[in-house]
């Protein structure tokens, strides 16, 4: 049982983590590319794991239907439509693909 252990090293690492940075900074501001830099790796994170759910783990395995899905709430998202109604919109496009074929 090495379960119990390991999710308390990774706790731990992580505390020391959050900690490292207002330590080693202090109160001095970053400098503009590294806040520029900082906001993009939400968006570039949530994007690769995106890939990654759409194509597999090792792209061998692409789904059609979840790429039409997606086409679907980004389509949904440029019409103005709120998150929630362009996440549903997304999920019906996929079910009624997955229902088809």
């Amino acid at each position: 049982m090495m379960l119990w252990p390991a999710i308390a090293a990774v706790a731990a690492i992580n505390v020391l983590f959050k900690a490292a940075g207002p330590t080693t900074l202090g109160g001095r501001e970053l400098p503009r590319p590294v806040l520029r830099m900082i906001a993009m790796l939400a968006p570039a994170l949530l994007t690769a794991l995106i890939v990654v759910e759409v194509a597999g783990p090792r792209w061998d395995d692409f789904d059609w239907t979840i790429a039409a899905g997606l086409g679907g709430a980004l389509g949904a998202r440029l019409l103005r439509a709120p998150e929630l109604p362009a996440i549903l919109c997304g999920v019906a496009v996929t079910a009624a693909l997955r229902l088809v074929l």
